[in-house]
């Protein structure tokens, strides 16, 4: 059995849909709450479905059936304020679930997140080194408290401590697809612009408000969730890998490329509105994101990312104008 936390979420319900058409037996833990998150799973045949604070005395029970522990479960929100709830469901729940792995032989893959970068200043390498680490910035307390995960595993290697029979880190970069309707504001861009123009608006995409960058030149890594679902279950499948690994195409697009890409997959004429971006933003906007793959790539991950117009049309297509969008 592979247990995922955070199963009930975006990439956790795509990896549960993709392990359970394979024939995999999967129990979820996650919170659900009073909105329509449940949807992301109700396709799904499940071997458990567990509450986050029965998490530890779960796996204790069904020590001896799981193999794999996939822990995708956090806070999420990059706007989230509460610090000591960050380090608790961030940081110091992932050090007990490492803690569980090494000591039962499981394997233990995690999110990480390209937040951890910050700013971007330090580069995006994935390079797990202590001191490489200890030179980023992460931007948010988000970030800090994944960021904050990372060292300590870093620590737990250089210092010869108990280790999970395979672990790999993942910093997943801009991830879009279907499933992530729950996450409202901290949904993907791609989803948000969907919206505006099927309610026949046009799209609005932020201004720069830096000299190097046109409107609607900023740039991310935009990952097609099912490229992402493709490296866990790889990793999974390849025990003797172990990591820190980026998780984006290697290849930045502008949100105006997005936005077309949009609009070509709806079939409808190019009308993209540039609005101010927020003061309380601004001054911690990133310009720039890329994920550097030469890490996965030499540990053996050699399938082609998607293109990002493909998993627009995909995701317009196959989900977003049905009638049912879920995976």
């Amino acid at each position: 059995m592979i247990v995922i936390t955070g199963g009930a979420g975006f990439i956790g319900s795509n990896l549960a849909a993709a392990l359970t058409e394979s024939g995999e037996r999967i129990a979820i833990c996650d919170h659900l709450g009073q909105g329509d998150k449940w949807r992301n799973i109700a396709k799904l045949e499940l071997e458990d479905l567990v509450p986050p604070d029965q998490i530890l005395e779960y796996l204790g029970d069904v020590a001896n059936r799981v193999r794999a522990l996939v822990h995708l479960g956090a806070i999420s929100d990059t706007t989230a304020r509460d610090a000591d709830a960050l380090a608790e469901n961030n940081f110091r729940l992932s050090t007990w679930l490492w803690r569980f792995c090494a000591e039962h032989n499981k394997q233990f893959l995690y999110a990480s997140s390209a937040a951890t970068y910050g700013d971007g200043a330090q580069g995006f390498d994935d390079d797990a080194a202590i001191e490489h680490l200890a030179r980023l910035r992460p931007l948010n307390g988000y970030g800090w408290s994944k960021h904050l995960f990372d060292r300590w595993v870093a620590r737990r290697l250089a210092e010869g401590g108990p280790v999970p029979v395979q672990w790999a880190g993942l910093k997943f970069f801009n991830a879009y697809g279907p499933n992530e309707y729950h996450k409202g504001a901290q949904a993907s861009v791609a989803y948000h612009l969907f919206q505006q123009v099927g309610a026949g608006q046009p799209a609005r995409l932020f201004q720069s408000h830096n000299p190097d960058y046109p409107d609607g030149g900023q740039m991310r890594d935009f990952i097609w969730v099912g490229d992402c679902v493709e490296v866990l279950i790889w990793l999974l499948e390849n025990r003797r890998v172990n990591g820190l690994f980026n998780v984006g195409t290697g290849k930045a697009r502008s949100f105006a490329d997005l936005a077309r890409a949009l609009f070509e997959a709806m079939d409808r004429p190019e009308n993209i509105e540039y609005v101010p971006t927020p003061e309380d933003i601004r001054d911690k906007y990133q310009y720039f994101t890329e994920a550097p793959m030469a890490r996965l790539r030499a540990a053996g991950f050699e399938r082609p990312f998607t293109e990002l117009e493909d998993g627009v049309r995909r995701y317009v297509r196959d989900h977003l104008a049905t009638k049912d969008r879920y995976r």
